[in-house]
């Protein structure tokens, strides 16, 4: 500080001095004190006549004006010196506000890196090893390159990256310098390696159309980055194939570079050219592949939502599989998505298997049954698939519009595996009543389906190292989670206590009933003391002019609303409130009933009687996801009230001292692992691990 001080204060400039032009020193005065004329002595006297011409009359008078001018001189001196003096004090005064200012800024840039620095080191920490993956990803990727622009074949290059992912775990750090080699350095360097383990895990090649932070609009973008990162910690190595977007986020993407040649593939009967770029997203290995003759596919301000999805979809599917032709890729198990990508696996079946593919399966993700995309039959030959031979019952023809075809059905039928994602269905409810249409398909091939539940990203929701929190806290150390509360009552100006409970609600669309409900779960809680906070977006005016007149309704000092989705209010919130309100406990895309579970956040549904439904079926436990067996014994059988009176009789404990039943129910939720490292991945690798022996 004092550096700085120095550097931006400048010396203030030196007093005036007072200086009389010259001026000699006057002789002193003296003063005739004797007795003259036999009078007694006194300096009252007139002068006499005589005195007044004298020589030393002149100079006594001289020196009487010598001292008026001094006189008259010096106040205005003085207040030159006082004026000077107060504006040397005034640009003092500024500089310091400036020299101040300053340091602020530098103080709040040094804190923003070093925040960063943190949030960095600690994604690294918690990804365990993403740079080796990292590293490993650019290295197949570079053999990519080097097939496609024909310095090497297939079969090494197959060869190469066996050597890449066998050497992983071992001899990464000798593989480090590779990267920034030329090719034929590379190439030289990489055929030295001789020694190879036996291969761990496997090699799973996703070709999807969403991607976490990449490109993000439901809930499949999360579910494809958070199972590849926890499956790639796990030892298997993992890629994903997507359309380059024209509204992709590519802040995340690493060492992004676009391959010199073109590939081509096959499209509407003649070879169309693609550009192909690589890159790594938290250590995955990512390719993006860009059209060149349709490049207004996927030009667009959307990712979907167009009358031509399904030519669009149907043009990235058979562009993958010619790309992992070209490169000489031999995964052990092709991952695909949905609808929009179900494509590959007739594709896969009737002409891709028998070119370099038969170790690999292949494993369909449907997020739901809602969206299946119907289509004229003729339209498969787009992608050189026959029509006549897929259009049967059996196949492709969709089960209620017979003149049709069912791409999702195509996906369920061609797959080796089919896993459905869900928290909290079984395979029984979802085969018997959320088909959509696909009810006998999904019985047929009742055998080859499996439930997954979804997962939260431990690296970012985890109260004991979220940044977005005023004070950390764990199971075993629950104070900070009071001053979280104090926190959130404070920022949004509710009377502030941690006595006071504190009703959470975070949503992204409400349909008009579902509001109902909440309005009267807000009156009733406010009824009985409780604060409420609402965060979200409201999608429609409908909507958000329903909201402002909720406000107005209640007018209550103890319910805020906030119309604009904040992350960082958001951990606030999960990690502030006692209670979290959920739509419901099957929540894939913001994941709120883990997140409160983690964040010692009581989860409850809002509509407690639609959600019972799944809750008492005929299932037994053991069809049940774990999550699924702990909400259901635990907080899916309370309804708000009762939440607020076990928080209740907690604050009546703690006044004695003494633990309550409720504390110990919220440390339990706590120390559970709902991340995609735990169930989530398991499901998955076994799934992997039971196509292979097919």
């Amino acid at each position: 500080m004092e550096i700085l001080m120095a550097a931006s204060v400048p010396k203030p400039s030196l007093l005036p001095q007072i200086s009389h032009r010259n001026q000699k020193c006057p002789r002193p005065l003296l003063l005739n004190c004797s007795r003259n004329t036999g009078e007694s002595n006194g300096l009252s006297r007139a002068p006499l006549p005589r005195e007044l011409g004298s020589p030393n009359s002149e100079v006594h008078q001289k020196n009487l004006k010598y001292i008026d001018a001094v006189k008259k001189e010096k106040p205005n001196d003085i207040w030159q010196l006082f004026k000077e003096a107060q504006q040397n004090i005034m640009y003092l005064n500024k500089q310091r506000l400036l020299a101040m200012e300053e340091l602020d800024r530098v103080k709040n840039e040094r804190n923003s890196l070093l925040d960063r620095v943190e949030q960095l080191e600690m994604k690294q920490n918690t990804n365990g090893g993403t740079g080796k993956l990292t590293i490993s990803s650019e290295l197949l990727l570079r053999i990519d390159s080097l097939v496609l622009n024909g310095v090497i074949g297939s079969t090494e290059a197959s060869d190469l990256r066996r050597l890449v992912m066998d050497s992983r775990d071992g001899s990464a750090d000798d593989l480090n310098d590779l990267i920034y080699k030329s090719d034929a350095e590379f190439l030289a360097k990489l055929r030295q390696f001789s020694n190879k383990s036996k291969k761990n895990g496997f090699h799973i090649i996703h070709i999807s159309t969403e991607m976490s932070p990449v490109v993000s609009v439901g809930s499949l973008a999360s579910y494809v980055t958070g199972l590849s990162c926890a499956l790639q910690r796990k030892g298997n190595l993992v890629e994903v194939i997507l359309p380059k977007y024209a509204l992709l986020n590519l802040s995340e993407v690493q060492g992004l570079r676009e391959v010199e040649s073109q590939f081509y593939s096959f499209f509407d009967g003649q070879l169309h050219g693609n550009r192909i770029w690589t890159g790594t997203v938290y250590g995955i290995g990512v390719t993006f592949i860009e059209p060149v003759y349709y490049s207004s596919f996927f030009s667009q301000e959307k990712v979907y939502g167009y009358s031509n999805d399904f030519e669009r979809f149907m043009y990235f599917s058979r562009a993958a599989l010619d790309y992992l032709v070209k490169t000489g890729k031999q995964p052990d198990v092709l991952h695909i998505h949905n609808w929009h990508t179900s494509i590959v696996g007739p594709l896969f079946w009737d002409v891709f298997v028998n070119q370099g593919f038969e170790g690999t399966r292949i494993l369909l993700t449907c997020q739901g049954f809602d969206s299946q995309c119907l289509e004229q039959p003729e339209k498969l030959a787009l992608c050189g698939l026959d029509p006549s031979r897929l259009f049967q019952p059996d196949r492709l023809q969709d089960n209620n519009k017979s003149h049709l075809v069912n791409i999702l059905k195509a996906g369920v039928v061609y797959s080796n595996k089919v896993i459905i994602m869900s928290s909290l269905q079984t395979k029984g409810q979802i085969i018997s009543a959320l088909g959509h249409g696909l009810e006998p398909t999904l019985t047929i091939h009742k055998e080859k389906l499996v439930i997954s539940p979804c997962g939260i990203d431990k690296s970012t929701w985890d109260p004991s190292s979220d940044k977005f929190l005023p004070q950390s806290y764990s199971a075993d150390d629950m104070k900070g989670k009071s001053l979280c509360k104090v926190a959130l009552q404070h920022r949004l100006d509710l009377p502030e206590g941690a006595v006071k409970i504190l009703v959470g609600c975070i949503y992204s669309s409400i349909l008009d009933g579902e509001l109902e409900k909440l309005k009267t779960l807000v009156w009733m809680a406010s009824r009985r003391g409780a604060q409420f906070i609402l965060i979200g977006s409201s999608q429609t005016p409908g909507m958000k002019k329903a909201f402002e007149l909720f406000q107005e309704e209640v007018k209550d000092e103890n319910v805020k609303f906030i119309d604009a989705y904040d992350e960082e209010l958001s951990h606030l919130i999960i990690a502030g409130s006692d209670i979290l309100l959920c739509p419901s406990f099957d929540d894939p895309l913001h994941q709120v009933p883990l997140k409160a579970i983690k964040y010692g956040t009581a989860p409850v549904a809002v509509d407690f009687a639609d959600d019972s439904r799944f809750r008492h079926s005929g299932d037994n436990n053991a069809a049940r996801t774990k999550f699924s067996q702990y909400i259901n014994s635990t907080f899916a059988n309370m309804s708000l009230v009762q939440a607020i009176d076990e928080i209740l009789i907690k604050f009546l404990y703690l006044q004695k001292n003494n633990p309550s039943q409720w504390n110990k129910r919220i440390k339990d939720a706590m120390e559970k692992d709902f991340s995609w490292d735990s169930e989530c991945a398991d499901v998955h690798v076994s799934a992997y691990a039971s196509v292979k022996c097919l």
